[in-house]
Parts: structure tokens; C-alpha cells; sequence
């Protein structure tokens, strides 16, 4: 082997230039779709467990469109964005996006994605004034989801946050619940009206009994503290069957319906258009 005189750790090794260039061109592709303002929204129901034949609420999904015109899901850029300019962008478009949906659909529902940093971030407090000053309800159609590592991080100005919100009649709902392990230690100063149990306790918990008692351990803590639970990535009958007998409230999961960005209303409304 030649030695080319360089230490790995003075340029990167060639495992950190690849991240750093995968993450390189995850931004490029994002601030791209920000510029030409191909950004959407896409839908997936929540349901009751003791209704699971009708959504309870959605959740709206930030999506972009890159060069190719292909629909990349949040999982892809996210991480990368969420402590940038950029990720305060993503969520100003998305808290813009769901405002306008909730109010071209009067029954609608809607749970927004927000990082806690977009807190201080006057566009996004200027987005929300703009959007619930155009129908009265919105607001308590709306909740807003923060994920629990952002939250953990800023604990008191999420708590103070929460409650000038909550004033107005907006719900909050601690995504990822479980994923974290300062939680606990806050919890209690917080009131978020719902949880949502981190998709890892999930997957498979019919039949891992591990799981089974980590996600009993979660319910237990949200129903103490009266915090509705939704059980995330639910992916099977066998899963909603147990979820359903350890007294989850909500399920959310491919098994009652994938993200779209053609929700059902619309295309309804479409249909009655037509006729």
C-alpha cells in the first residue's frame, strides 16, 4: 500500500466526503424546489381505534419535486434541512400550505410538521396570523407536531409557546414519543394535548414482546398526564389488533392508507364538480 503522506482525518476519510456530498446535493435539490416553489403536501389519515373506518384527523406531509419531476418524501432531506435557513423555509411552506387547505375544507382536520427552531422565525408567526385571521375554526382544527428531539432542546420556550397557542385553540401533538431519552425528564411541564408514539415500538409489536412492553410503558405515562395516543407506522392487522387492546386512541400506518398528495375530499369534490 503507498503511503500518500495525507492523514484521513486532515481532508475527511472517503466515507465523510461521500455523506457531505450526498448531503451536498439533498440541499442543492431542495433549495432548487423551494426557488420554483415545488413543494406540496401530502395526506395520510389518522384514524380512532374504535372508528377505524373513517380518519379522525390527517397529517400533512411536506413533500418536494426534484429535477426529474419525481415526489420526494420528507425521510429524504429532512435531517439534513431541519437545522438550516432552509428547514425554516420548508416549514413556512408547509404550515402555509395546510392554512389553505383547512380553509378550502371546512370538515378538515390537520396535523402540521414543526421543528421547535421555527419557533422564533417571524415568517412562520406571520404565516399562522395570516392563515387564522381567514376562518375562525382553523385554529381549532389545526395541531401542530414537534418532534421530541427539537422540543428537548429548547424545553422552556416550547412550553411557553405552546401555551399562547393553545390560547387560541390550537392542539399540540409530541411526535416521535419515545425516541428520545430526556423526555421524561420534561414531560411534565409540558401540555401537549396528544403523542405519537415513535414508529420503532411499533412495527412488528404483535409479536415482540419487547416493544409490547415499551409501548405499554408509553401509553401509561401519556394517559397519566390525559395526553391522547397515536400509535405511528401501523403496518398490519396484527399490529392494530393489539395496539387496539392495550387501549391506543388513534392508529396511523400503511394498513389504514398511505400518503398522497390526492387526498380523498379532493378528489371527491372533483368528482362533483364533473357531475
Amino acid at each position: 500500500m503507498i503511503d500518500s503522506g495525507y492523514d484521513d482525518n486532515e481532508f475527511g476519510s472517503p466515507l465523510s466526503v461521500a455523506v457531505a456530498n450526498r448531503d451536498r446535493n439533498t440541499m442543492e435539490m431542495v433549495q432548487e424546489a423551494l426557488r420554483k416553489k415545488q413543494v406540496m403536501l401530502a395526506y395520510q389519515p389518522i384514524v380512532q381505534t374504535l372508528r377505524p373506518d373513517r380518519p379522525a384527523f390527517y397529517e400533512g406531509l411536506i413533500r418536494v419535486l426534484d429535477q426529474s419531476g419525481r415526489v420526494i418524501p420528507a425521510r429524504e432531506f429532512i435531517d439534513v434541512a431541519e437545522t438550516t435557513e432552509t428547514g425554516r423555509q420548508l416549514d413556512c411552506l408547509a404550515l402555509e400550505l395546510g392554512l389553505k387547505a383547512l380553509d378550502d375544507h371546512k370538515d378538515l382536520r390537520l396535523a402540521i410538521n414543526m421543528s421547535a427552531r421555527s419557533i422564533g422565525y417571524p415568517r412562520w408567526k406571520e404565516t399562522l396570523t395570516t392563515g387564522l385571521h381567514r376562518d375562525q375554526t382553523i385554529a381549532e382544527r389545526l395541531i401542530l407536531e414537534i418532534t421530541e428531539s427539537s422540543a428537548m432542546a429548547i424545553p422552556d420556550l416550547v412550553s411557553v409557546f405552546m401555551s399562547e397557542l393553545q390560547a387560541m385553540g390550537i392542539s399540540f401533538a409530541l411526535d416521535d414519543f419515545g425516541a428520545g431519552y430526556t423526555a421524561f425528564r420534561y414531560l411534565k411541564d409540558f401540555y401537549f394535548d396528544m403523542v405519537k408514539i415513535d414508529g420503532e415500538f411499533i412495527r412488528g409489536i404483535a409479536s415482540c414482546p419487547d416493544n409490547q412492553v415499551l409501548t405499554q410503558a408509553l401509553v401509561s405515562v401519556a394517559k397519566h398526564f390525559d395526553m391522547y395516543t397515536v400509535a405511528e407506522f401501523v403496518e398490519n392487522a396484527a399490529d392494530a389488533e393489539y395496539l387496539t387492546g392495550i387501549g391506543i386512541d388513534c392508529m396511523q400506518g400503511h394498513y389504514f392508507g398511505a400518503a398522497t398528495i390526492d387526498p380523498v375530499w379532493r378528489n371527491r369534490e372533483i368528482r362533483k364538480k364533473a357531475g
